[in-house]
């Protein structure tokens, strides 16, 4: 069976999975913690080398103030909360994204998180948390431009060069592209990466998505067709 080695997530509908419920958004929030932990854990079991998940955006700071608080409180209790549990899986832990405007608190959960971490050889998971896919971009450009300043010569440059100056340079392309809520856009999340991602769009809110869920998205990329530019397995278009 063939497993996507990255595998990237838009963990979408929290919110109206518990208005739906009659809950305050807040509870979708945290089961969509809960359905990222049996998720990473499934990834695991099947092999995956990296998963890679958009916890928050820069575009969320435009939520109510109320929500945006509990966003950070619950990403900070999380980490600290799941970080033995990472360690003892074996799993890697990469936060991407950028740093400012995040809490002395949180930067130090992160720091603590990932060198917790570090030295395992499992699954990657890679949260993306402050992150906006243009803005991975553009900080991309401007580590280039003080390359240039400091005698690199661009003409020199080849795409597969650019990927050293992304967040995290080690993870492969995303194979498989998942999003959950009935949603079917990027909305700017890792736009560089996923040049050649299938997509996998399901109803489903992410605090029901399960692992058997994760099987499906895999089988159904599995018998996609990946030609990358070239003929398909037929010899046609």
């Amino acid at each position: 069976m063939v497993i996507p080695a990255h595998i990237a997530i838009i963990m979408d509908g929290n919110g109206r999975w518990a208005e739906e419920k009659g809950l305050p958004r807040r509870e979708g929030h945290k089961a969509g913690v809960k359905a990222l932990k049996r998720v990473t854990e499934k990834a695991g079991e099947l092999g995956v080398s990296c998963l890679t998940v958009y916890a928050f955006s820069t575009e969320n700071w435009k939520r109510p103030g109320a929500e945006v608080n509990f966003l950070m409180k619950l990403f900070k209790q999380t980490l600290l909360e799941q970080a033995r549990d990472l360690f003892e899986n074996n799993v890697r832990v990469k936060v991407i994204g950028r740093r400012e405007g995040l809490s002395k608190g949180i930067l130090q959960s992160i720091s603590e998180v990932e060198g917790l971490t570090a030295d395992n050889q499992g699954l990657e998971l890679n949260i993306a948390f402050n992150y906006g896919g243009r803005l991975e971009i553009l900080d991309m450009i401007r580590k280039i431009i003080t390359e240039i300043d400091r005698g690199l010569n661009p003409d020199q440059l080849k795409v597969e060069d650019l990927n050293k100056y992304l967040y995290n340079p080690s993870y492969p392309e995303v194979e498989l592209l998942i999003r959950t809520g009935g949603e079917k856009r990027l909305s700017n999340f890792l736009l560089w990466q996923s040049a050649y991602a299938e997509f996998y769009f399901i109803d489903k809110y992410w605090p029901d998505f399960t692992g058997d869920d994760l099987l499906e998205a895999i089988r159904v990329f599995q018998i996609r067709d990946r030609k990358f530019g070239g003929l398909n397995k037929a010899g046609g278009k």
